[in-house]
């Protein structure tokens, strides 16, 4: 699996999970034109072992997207322009992204796993979802029966409190939230070191959105791995996310442990998230981000943001701003934070 070039960056191994410069566009023919969808632009990220890390933004910002290509799921019409995804395996880094479909779905479910938007796609709507489990354990555990593969389903649905009664159910017969924690024992059966899940509470109750986000904090305890957590919801981050990036029209502009964002938000843009949150007892109308986010498509030139910012000066229009550390491990991409421009 591993190339030259990844040999070389065993010494530097920190990270269960590491993106350099990705850029993933959709290109499609809308009316006999070419339209490219700028959804992951210029990302650079590492993700350390044993956190649960948060990506947060709008609608529409490139998040699942985001989450597709460090899944090293690319298929058309999203096409990587540029960029590398690599995993940490026996202490080095490999390139997701240039590996075989056999050598993905050798990781698949054992180093990485995928819980998508929406319960109801992760299982076939016309099977049990016994099938569903033994599907995954036959491509990846070998020399047992099926009757042994059960047991292992059974004994995982009870090490996080759920019935084992549920594999002889349909996805019909089962509430929304009840899928979704199905869904989560399903990603989490072979113990995978990353799990990467984009907007797992969404549609659900307020009761059913605590049981998931319980279930993934306790899983996350139990197995010391690391969970990325696609949600817009910025209630949720401050709640169940360690650390945070804040992405917008397809770039990360700010990142850094949770707290220290929420106690400190460095850009307009992660301001005016946090703001929005509503607090017990107070009386005030919220402000909401003026404007809407941009087109993906025809995204502004310089900073994407500097159309709805109201701390906007010449250079936010015509440059983009690299994402920088200000503080320990806390990083913006926003040109107020120059040596000459600090606006706190």
């Amino acid at each position: 699996m591993g190339s030259g070039r990844e040999g070389q960056k065993a010494n530097e191994v920190c990270g269960v999970l590491k993106v350099e410069c990705l850029k993933a566009f959709y290109v499609l023919e809308i009316l006999g034109e070419k339209r490219i969808i700028q959804a992951v632009n210029e990302i650079d990220l590492e993700v350390s072992p044993n956190v649960i890390y948060g990506i947060a933004g709008e609608s529409g910002c490139g998040k699942t997207t985001l989450l597709k290509t460090l899944f090293a799921s690319i298929d058309p019409p999203l096409r990587l322009f540029e960029g590398k995804v690599y995993y940490q395996t026996n202490g080095k880094y490999i390139d997701a992204l240039s590996l075989s479909p056999r050598e993905k779905r050798a990781l698949r479910w054992t180093y990485i796993s995928y819980i998508p938007q929406g319960s109801m796609s992760v299982f076939n709507p016309v099977k049990k979802i016994k099938t569903t489990f033994l599907d995954v354990l036959k491509s990846h555990v070998q020399e047992k029966v099926t009757q042994d593969l059960l047991l292992l389903a059974t004994k995982h649905l009870k090490e996080l409190g759920l019935s084992p009664q549920v594999l002889d159910a349909y996805p019909h017969q089962l509430s929304g939230g009840m899928r979704q924690r199905v869904a989560i024992a399903l990603a989490t059966l072979l113990n995978p070191r990353i799990i990467l899940a984009d907007e797992p509470t969404t549609a659900l109750d307020v009761v059913a959105q605590r049981a998931v986000l319980q279930l993934l904090q306790d899983i996350q305890k139990e197995l010391q791995n690391t969970i990325i957590l696609v949600t817009h919801d910025m209630g949720i981050h401050a709640q169940v996310t360690t650390h945070l990036a804040i992405m917008y029209a397809g770039r990360l502009v700010e990142e850094g442990p949770t707290e220290e964002i929420f106690a400190r938000p460095l850009h307009p843009y992660t301001r005016y998230l946090i703001n929005s949150l509503p607090q017990i007892g107070e009386k005030n109308r919220k402000e909401s981000i003026p404007g809407s986010p941009p087109s993906l498509a025809f995204p502004p030139p310089g900073c994407s943001f500097h159309p709805r910012c109201s701390q906007v000066f010449g250079q936010c229009t015509v440059e983009v701003p690299a994402l920088q550390e200000i503080y320990p491990q806390h990083k913006v991409a926003c040109f107020l934070w120059r040596e000459d421009h600090n606006f706190l």
